[in-house]
């Protein structure tokens, strides 16, 4: 089975490390690299986590605070992943039947009773 990954993204930290405190300080530097995002771009890439990114925008993060891609992109497992695993597996806690289904969890169908 292959792992589940997640990542954390450092560049807030690693800005602030080497003095740059704001959005605006970064925008410039990656202009002068040939990456052109607008003011809301460039804050989305500072204080959230990105989903894509570029080759080119990354490139020129790596060059502008002087660090390796370990630095800024954080492997780390995906949370829940051993859940996961387990319930897929039957593995998890909780009244479960011998057929890895919900056990005595499973709904019971109606009884119509005539008067």
């Amino acid at each position: 089975m292959t792992a589940l990954l997640d990542y954390r993204w450092h560049l807030r930290e690693l800005m602030a490390s080497r003095g740059m405190f704001s959005t605006t300080d970064l925008r410039p530097l990656l202009a002068e690299r040939g990456v052109d995002l607008s003011p809301s771009q460039t804050y989305r890439l500072v204080v959230e986590r990105p989903e894509r990114l570029s080759l080119r925008t990354l490139m020129a993060l790596l060059d502008i605070l002087g660090c390796r891609m370990e630095e800024l992109i954080e492997p780390v497992p995906a949370a829940g992943a051993v859940r996961r695993r387990e319930a897929a597996s039957g593995g998890g806690s909780g009244p479960v039947d011998s057929g890895g289904g919900v056990g005595e969890f499973r709904p019971r169908r109606a009884r119509i009773v005539p008067e």
